[in-house]
């Protein structure tokens, strides 16, 4: 099958290459992302592999039908930037990876806290300087400490059973409760309790309406003074100008985000000889007590690996006539 490859970079084009070496598609990988503009690019493919950041709204997709494409491929979980309803409407079948780094995304949320709690960023700069001084690096034990876990699916109770490891107590929200948390001895409770009572909260829930903005103006007066807060799921889980407001004024103690709501513009991509016009991102890259990577909590060997093969099991499922697990639909409307 002939596969049009948006947003891709030189680990991309490795990682899907080699995988392909069994299944022999034929490939073309495109730099730029997917969107109305750049769809003229996949005229003529059958399929269209994208990314997070890919623009798959309905004239995107109106025109990609227009030209053949019955099949878009996303090498991702999250799929809030696909019109769902628009790719049904035009009999095109959206896929999706729902799970491929665990345990990398959990791991990451971890070196966050630490690297916040322990000042470890800072100190590195320092210690590159020659500067050796002590103050403004004081950290607290984890130990006993509370972890509130916002979702607590396969990143959530992976996240939650490292903790345990280093004796914090654990309290939870999601709407399913999961048994091996509980098993841990996590603790379900609504999420003023755990805002109200948390050390450090740590989101790892996805993107829907209900969740748009949890962290906001409401949520921060209600949270533990001197919290840390930590986002590794997505962006537009937190409101970034009441977290800086809540940063100014000392309520937030510690910022640790991987993912941020206005990121497609920034991530993935070498800004610096420009300009960067996101002023709200460069207020926060101002606190010391704020620490940004870019989106990278996902981004491991065995990840990669994950998201490839899964990408081309998808599309055997669906080229082979299969029903496929990971396929998603719009959601009736109620």
């Amino acid at each position: 099958m002939k596969v049009a490859v948006f947003s891709t970079k030189v680990y991309d084009r490795h990682f899907l290459s080699a995988a392909n070496s069994l299944t022999q598609h034929e490939l073309v990988f495109f730099e730029p992302r997917l969107n109305r503009d750049t769809a003229i690019l996949a005229a003529g493919f059958p399929t269209v592999c994208v990314f997070v950041h890919d623009q798959v709204d309905a004239p995107t997709l109106e025109l990609l039908a227009s030209w053949g494409t019955r099949l878009v491929v996303l090498r991702c979980a999250g799929f809030n930037n696909v019109d769902l309803q628009a790719a049904a409407d035009l009999g095109i079948t959206v896929v999706h990876v729902p799970a491929y780094s665990p345990y990398g995304v959990a791991e990451h949320a971890v070196g966050l806290i630490l690297s916040l709690n322990r000042k470890i960023h800072r100190a590195y700069n320092r210690v590159r300087e020659g500067n050796f001084s002590l103050d403004g690096l004081l950290g607290f034990n984890l130990h006993e400490r509370t972890v509130g876990i916002v979702g607590t699916g396969k990143i959530g109770l992976i996240l939650g059973k490292i903790m345990k490891g280093f004796g914090c107590n654990l309290l939870a929200y999601d709407v399913y409760h999961n048994p091996e948390l509980e098993a841990l001895g996590g603790k379900y409770v609504e999420l003023p309790e755990l805002f109200a009572n948390s050390d450090i909260i740590s989101l790892h829930c996805p993107l829907i309406p209900e969740t748009h903005h949890l962290i906001n103006t409401e949520a921060i007066k209600q949270i533990k003074s001197g919290v840390m807060l930590i986002n590794t799921s997505r962006g537009a889980l937190i409101d970034t100008q009441a977290v800086i407001e809540g940063l100014k004024s000392g309520k937030i103690g510690y910022l640790g985000v991987d993912v941020y709501e206005q990121e497609s513009e920034l991530f993935f991509e070498d800004l610096s000889g420009e300009i960067i016009q996101d002023d709200i991102f460069q207020r926060l890259t101002t606190f010391p007590n704020v620490l940004i990577t870019g989106h990278q909590a996902f981004f491991t060997v065995e990840a990669l690996y994950n998201i490839a093969e899964t990408t081309f099991a998808n599309i055997a499922d669906l080229e082979q006539g299969h029903p496929c697990a990971n396929e998603i639909r719009a959601q009736p409307s109620v």
